[in-house]
């Protein structure tokens, strides 16, 4: 598939928005080449290229709307596209949530597109899956993994003259790496726009390192502990946290920032003073599409907690309106602020402690105080003195992020999670936390 540049692209919106006989409509295309390489048992299972393009319109004809999709772009497949989605349209209900497309808007670009990265080719998918392939035999380990590399692009445009065309790339990896009696077990992430940042060998190590020091687990009672959690086990728990900063949810009394009586916790100081979190849409870290795709409105550099204090929640256009508040673009990203310390130097300041490597199997128990409840699982370590003296067994945890953010005793140096444009993207500091609630024993490596 050919990736289409902004003037081929525009010239199909162009074209959509001309067919169209609606009060509004609004054209959305994506397109990318995704590479990929699978492995597990120490050999590679799949691996393959996927090319897809799609064009999605949506019209209104006062409060009804109707969408069609389409992946063909001759004039006849996209004015049927369009004739389908006015279709729809007419026999639809009214929305009384409808909200009219915005105006002509300014996006600036965000450099979210790399050369190297689009450059990917089966010979590099291939040297990344033999780094741990070798490494685990080498080390009588057996590894899985999946690597992952994605080009790009995502435009929009409406019949207000809004338009705008973004191009992106990005890689995301894991790998688990297990004893062959299946006793130990590690495992690692690594994401990246460019892919000059990811280094295939640095991270297979990771996982056979954790794999090899996790055998013999000794079991610990359950209880509150001081805990170290990577950033990986981290981002499972804090970025569930994240889409309760909706303000409707909490208005309407749904999430952990609804106030008693009504009305939401905005200005309100709700965790420790070291919390510091903001979305940006041109981090070079994590940049992502400088738009909201659902609304067309710009993203912007948004501060969300501040020395711990609440200061900006998500208001959709209608939200917005119905409470008399300006609206912006829905965050694409989150960064949260850390310390400068290597997860080393955090383990060896710990006198005693649990190191998390990775949290999974997480489910949501109370929405009102985000408890969650899930596992820990491939390397979970013991820690004394400042060095780590042993594995222990996996646990179940009853914990909620807003309780941990609470209980910070020190954070370190953070750590990109996450790397797909098409998914949210974090920053995230492995974190010291005290009192960290286990509940019982898991027999799961």
């Amino acid at each position: 598939m050919k990736q289409l540049n902004q003037e081929e692209a525009k010239r199909i919106c162009d074209r959509v928005l001309g067919f169209s006989k609606a009060d509004e409509c609004r054209v959305v295309i994506n397109g990318a080449r995704t590479g990929n390489i699978r492995y597990a048992q120490n050999s590679v299972s799949t691996a393959g290229l996927n090319e897809n393009m799609q064009l999605t319109v949506s019209v209104a004809f006062g409060k009804r709307q109707g969408t069609a999709s389409i992946n063909e772009f001759d004039d006849k497949s996209l004015e049927k596209a369009v004739r389908r989605a006015e279709d729809v349209a007419r026999l639809a209900p009214e929305n009384p949530e409808f909200m009219a497309a915005v105006g002509k808007q300014q996006y600036k670009a965000s450099s979210a597109f790399a050369r190297d990265t689009a450059a990917i080719d089966p010979d590099f998918r291939a040297d990344v899956a033999s780094h741990s392939i070798l490494a685990g035999r080498k080390n009588k380990l057996v590894t899985a993994g999946f690597f992952v590399d994605n080009t790009g692009f995502e435009t929009i445009a409406n019949s207000n003259g809004v338009f705008g065309h973004h191009e992106f790339t990005n890689v995301s990896f894991t790998c688990t790496a297990r004893t062959e009696d299946g006793r130990g077990s590690g495992w690692v992430t690594r994401s990246a726009n460019d892919v000059r940042n990811f280094d295939a060998r640095e991270a297979s190590n990771v996982a056979i390192e954790k794999a090899l020091r996790s055998v013999d687990a000794k079991a610990l009672e359950p209880g509150r502990y001081t805990v170290i959690l990577e950033p990986a086990a981290t981002s499972e728990l804090i970025g569930r946290m994240f889409g309760a900063f909706d303000a409707r949810r909490a208005d309407e009394g749904r999430s952990f920032l609804s106030k008693k009586g009504g009305g939401n916790r905005l200005g309100e100081k709700l965790f420790d003073e070291q919390v510091n979190i903001w979305a940006d849409p041109w981090d070079k870290d994590v940049p992502v599409r400088p738009w909201d795709t659902v609304s067309m409105l710009p993203r912007e550099r948004t501060d969300i907690i501040r020395n711990g204090k609440i200061v900006s929640l998500d208001y959709s256009l209608f939200w917005a309106s119905k409470q008399k508040v300006r609206a912006s673009g829905r965050h694409g990203n989150m960064i949260m602020a850390g310390g400068t310390k290597s997860l080393d130097e955090m383990i060896a300041s710990t006198k005693k402690g649990i190191v998390v490597t990775r949290t999974w199997y997480i489910r949501e128990v109370d929405p009102q105080s985000l408890l969650l409840t899930g596992l820990t699982r491939d390397g979970t370590f013991y820690v004394e003195n400042g060095k780590i003296k042993h594995p222990v067994k996996n646990f179940r945890f009853n914990e909620s992020p807003v309780s941990m953010l609470n209980n910070l005793d020190e954070l370190g140096k953070p750590q990109i999670i996450g790397g797909d444009e098409v998914n949210f993207q974090m920053v995230i500091p492995p974190m010291k936390i005290r009192d960290f609630n286990f509940t019982s024993l898991s027999d799961a490596v």
